[in-house]
């Protein structure tokens, strides 16, 4: 931080001045979209959610009664003759990890005002988020055609049925709005509301290129939630 106020005079010296230059600082509280500040506290809600969801969760794995499910046989996949080993989380994972790579370029493209190029990176995001819940999907009616239920399961501690529904559940439906909303952005791009700051597809707001940004925050902190998941539920 500088050792003077923006006024040129010094700042007071110890935890006053840290405070003073603190709340003078243009660039953290003055200019920033109000949608992005919603985002943000919007995203560190969630962050309570999952992790008491997650805290619960191991808090119930620790405490079982009965042996908990092996995941690597529980989510294991059949190729070429063989069971693998969370063959299927490992793709999802990969997915999902490769759309926060499209996204961040989304953003990159938007703030370049390159439509084109924003359109069709946010669509790709859109398709491999659609392809994880997908995926999500077919994990699930594989587990319940195997037996598993949120109140017990064939493989060991009834609670792994509840816990996986839950969290896993939880997750995908943040994935679901979140293709929802990249197919919105992405059709404000192509219209180009975003780039003439006019009200575009479905909504009656001033459309900017922030607006990318914004979205991106949420597709990230999904992708970032995600990793988690995978460490907790499906590794440990």
């Amino acid at each position: 931080m500088s050792d003077t106020a923006q006024s040129g005079q010094p700042l007071p010296a110890g935890v006053d001045g840290l405070v003073h230059d603190w709340q003078a600082d243009q660039q953290t509280f003055k200019g920033v979209p109000w949608a992005k500040s919603m985002m943000w506290i919007f995203l560190l809600s969630d962050t309570f959610i999952f992790a008491c969801f997650l805290v619960g969760y191991m808090k119930v794995r620790i405490t079982a009664t009965e042996p908990w499910p092996d995941a690597a046989a529980v989510f294991a996949l059949p190729a070429f003759g063989i069971d693998v080993p969370l063959l299927l989380i490992a793709i999802m994972t990969f997915i999902l990890i490769s759309s926060s790579g499209t996204m961040a370029l989304a953003v990159k493209y938007g703030y370049e005002r390159n439509r084109n190029k924003t359109f069709w990176l946010i669509i790709a995001t859109a398709v491999l988020g659609a392809s994880f819940v997908g995926l999500q999907i077919f994990e699930w009616y594989k587990l319940i055609d195997d037996g598993v239920r949120p109140w017990g399961n064939p493989f060991g501690a009834p609670q792994f049925g509840a816990a996986f529904f839950l969290i896993t559940g939880f997750h995908g439906t943040h994935v679901t709005i979140g293709v929802i909303f990249l197919l919105i952005i992405a059709f404000k791009v192509r219209n180009g509301a975003l780039e003439e700051e006019r009200p575009g597809f479905l909504t009656k707001r001033r459309g900017r290129y922030e607006m990318v940004e914004t979205v991106g925050l949420y597709w990230h902190f999904v992708d970032l939630v995600w990793v988690f998941i995978f460490a907790f539920f499906y590794l440990w």
